[in-house]
């Protein structure tokens, strides 16, 4: 199945400042701002999935690791003669380790990963059927050619490969070159967080994921400001980032909220008709389940199976409306259409709190899933959970975000959007 957009726009240069993946000056001088460091993220075309490449430790060795907003620390697999001189177990009980459980120790040579009465940290992935027990230490990691100290990680060691296929590997899953995920949800061990309390600046970071596997240009921006054109800025729109107040992370504590990204969907239109709804499909309840959360660990946007009943029927109606030739159906997609003489497929929009609308266009509902077929990205989502106990009425999906800018102010509790870069002559990917 190809992954490259539906659509293609040529490519039309913004600053680099447009969307980063890491940002942090160790130190600066006084009243100036910290310059971006800047890590390309690619778009793997058999997983759907997206990743950057980070340098750990002395000597430095590169890992490619999966971008996944719900993360919440940096966690890299190692092979069993890994090493770096520059790392340093954070031991039990110090102030850095706020978990109570202790690493006791480990069978065979101490070295990231493996050392003793170290502080946990978990290796979780949505696509693995256990939580990995991980260590945590603090090493050097290289942001292209910048290096930045003191920000904590979690190593584990991997034994074997191909890891990615095998299916007792934190691995599992993940891209073939990939060895871990680079977390960015709003907990104390996300790369943002972590950059951000180093340097004392405004909790921030921008993604725009690109819709190929060309290198994209895309950054996660730290700093006071999330500096961009005046031509990107014109369209940005906002809404409140919301907190699910129970957790929905497979690792996580009662009582305490969710540490992912949820949005207020309050309806939603196909070609501007509102589907027939009912509020509580897709508020959140009481048990933390429902709410729209947004993922790029996911693939595709998923529907709870009530609402995606409800969706489907309307968008193939409306399909049918425009005279799109619908044919058979390819997995894991339903609703497919002859595409030889091109579409005009149906506009989606998720509407948000004050009217706002987040708008899905072809190039972000539509993919080409065989030859002269395409196939609406966004698939039935079912009814049950996976490595939570609870579940989102909408999780939008990396496709439906690529060639979107997305900028999540965490402090203040908003994110701000583009809707697709390809209606404004830009994309994320280089051309």
């Amino acid at each position: 199945m190809a992954s490259s957009s539906f659509a293609t726009i040529q490519f039309f240069l913004l600053s680099t400042a447009l969307c980063s993946v890491c940002c942090l000056s160790a130190s600066h001088p006084p009243n100036t701002k910290p310059n971006p460091f800047t890590l390309p993220i690619k778009k793997d075309p058999k997983t759907n999935l997206f990743y950057t490449s980070i340098g750990i430790g002395t000597p430095r060795q590169d890992f490619n690791l999966v971008i996944d907003l719900s993360g919440q620390n940096l966690w890299y697999g190692s092979e069993p003669h890994y090493n770096s001189s520059s790392y340093r177990p954070i031991p039990c009980k110090s102030k850095q380790c706020h978990d109570v459980a202790c690493i006791i120790g480990c069978n065979g040579p101490l070295q990231p990963g493996c050392t003793n009465n170290t502080c946990p940290a978990e290796a979780v992935s949505y696509f693995a059927k256990f939580i990995f027990g991980g260590s945590l230490g603090e090493d050097i990691i290289f942001f292209s050619q910048q290096q930045v100290s003191g920000l904590l990680s979690s190593c584990i060691t991997v034994d074997g490969l191909p890891s990615f296929t095998n299916k007792d590997s934190p691995l599992i899953g993940l891209p073939e070159s990939t060895k871990g995920i680079l977390g960015l949800a709003r907990s104390q061990l996300a790369l943002p967080t972590q950059l951000a309390t180093t340097n004392k600046l405004p909790h921030k970071f921008s993604l725009c994921l690109p819709s190929s596997n060309k290198q994209g240009f895309t950054n996660l921006l730290v700093g006071p400001e999330l500096a961009h054109t005046q031509k990107v800025s014109k369209f940005l729109q906002t809404t409140p980032l919301i907190v699910n107040p129970v957790a929905t992370e497979p690792v996580s504590v009662e009582g305490v909220a969710s540490k992912e990204y949820f949005i207020d969907v309050k309806s939603v239109k196909i070609d501007g008709r509102v589907l027939n709804l009912k509020s509580s499909l897709l508020a959140i309840d009481k048990k933390g389940n429902g709410g729209t959360r947004i993922s790029t660990i996911r693939p595709f946007t998923e529907l709870q199976g009530s609402v995606y009943k409800i969706f489907i029927r309307d968008f193939l109606k409306r399909a049918s409306d425009r005279k799109l030739k619908r044919v058979a159906s390819v997995a894991p997609f339903e609703a497919c259409f002859d595409s030889v003489n091109g579409l005009a497929v149906p506009t989606i929009d998720l509407v948000l709190p004050g009217g706002v609308q987040w708008t899905i266009h072809g190039a972000n509902s539509m993919i080409m899933a065989k030859k002269n077929v395409a196939c609406l990205a966004i698939v039935d989502g079912g009814t049950e959970t996976k490595m939570s106990f609870v579940k989102a009425s909408i999780v939008i999906g990396g496709y439906q975000l690529q060639d979107n800018l997305l900028e999540f102010d965490v402090a203040s509790s908003k994110l701000s959007f583009s809707s697709s870069l390809l209606l404004h002559n830009a994309t994320c990917s280089h051309s």
